[in-house]
């Protein structure tokens, strides 16, 4: 299956709880899911390293759904 969404791409997410956000998508995982800026954000806890001697609670985007994302262009086409 060829898939439309590609990195760099704005999109807008068309179901689940961030519906309506939209994003650049950041990354494409394979089988079918997709990062985008912003949108489903959850909190990761760090342990120290010598990398991040603070340590603590970062805030990441996580993986949603390839179908619950639309390409911005056609969002606003079909919106009009």
């Amino acid at each position: 299956m060829a898939k439309a969404i590609k990195r760099e791409q704005e999109v807008v997410v068309i179901s689940g709880a961030h519906k309506g956000k939209r994003g650049k998508v950041l990354e494409v995982r394979a089988p079918e899911k997709v990062l985008v800026e912003g949108v489903n954000l959850v909190t990761k806890y760090e342990r120290k390293s010598q990398e991040n001697p603070e340590g603590g609670s970062v805030e990441k985007e996580a993986p949603i759904h390839y179908s619950n994302v639309m390409l911005a262009e056609k969002f606003d086409a079909k919106s009009k």
